[in-house]
């Protein structure tokens, strides 16, 4: 299965410019051919947040602040934000709140190229734990994980829907990465669209140099079937792996709310 890949960017905010700028990263149509890192980066705990904002609902730039708000509470914040449904509007107030120009590496700051038509997904990285090995002359990234590439990767959609995948230079090792897939599987009823989907998905993390990575995001999850898709693509689902079972509290959409057509909380 062929799907066309379109480079992008992470940004960092330059506070002397006041611009976002693109820093430096590996074109993800060239082979990986990084060379190993000679610092020693010890075991880090990441967290990791995937948040629908749905753009369909009223003011979605007032929602998203308060979205926003309630990730970045509290003195640790996550490290990894993925963030679906994200409209035009959305994007633009994302790269306008102070948290984030202080604190993240954010994609898709370049251009609006892919929120022209339909809202997209927007990835966030913490400055604190991901940098650039290009601009690390000085050695003020020991002890960050080197960032390798990011690239939208199409699906077999009906919406237009892809991947954004940003690659992480893994440590130590030649020629490899580790994966962030921050996605928004086809809706509802469009059961074998979303087959296809993770399909190519599970392709990406068996790739020529890629160790693994995780998939996060609004899998759109509403049987039985979609939760077998993680078996049948040989992969983990992370919230069994670590509670054993889903649970209601593995839910990440409709929760708390009374859904139309028998629809139950889904993930």
């Amino acid at each position: 299965m062929f799907l066309n890949r379109l480079h992008r960017a992470l940004s960092s905010f330059n506070h002397v410019t006041h611009r976002w700028a693109a820093i430096p990263l590996r074109d993800p149509h060239h082979p990986i051919t990084q060379t190993p890192s000679s610092r020693a980066i010890g075991k880090q705990s990441l967290s990791l947040t995937s948040w629908n904002i749905q753009a369909s609902q009223s003011g979605p730039v007032a929602r998203s602040k308060l979205i926003l708000d309630h990730i970045l509470k509290g003195p640790k914040s996550s490290d990894i934000i993925h963030l679906q449904e994200v409209a035009s509007s959305v994007r633009q107030s994302l790269l306008d709140n102070p948290r984030v120009r202080s604190g993240f590496l954010t994609t898709d700051a370049e251009d609006a190229t892919s929120f022209k038509r339909l809202p997209a997904t927007m990835t966030l990285l913490s400055t604190k734990h991901f940098g650039s090995p290009l601009l690390d002359e000085e050695g003020e990234g020991r002890g960050k994980l080197m960032l390798d590439s990011v690239f939208r990767m199409e699906l077999p959609s009906r919406y237009r829907r892809d991947v954004l995948c940003v690659d992480i230079a893994a440590p130590a090792a030649s020629g490899a990465v580790f994966r962030l897939l921050n996605v928004h599987l086809e809706p509802l009823e469009f059961y074998f669209r979303r087959t296809l989907q993770v399909q190519a998905l599970a392709g990406l993390l068996r790739e020529p140099g890629c160790r693994g990575g995780i998939i996060a995001g609004d899998f759109n999850a509403i049987s039985p079937k979609d939760h077998k898709l993680v078996d049948e693509h040989e992969l983990l689902d992370a919230w069994v792996a670590l509670h054993v079972s889903m649970g209601s509290d593995g839910a990440t959409w409709g929760v708390g709310v009374e859904l139309e057509g028998g629809l139950k909380a889904g993930s």
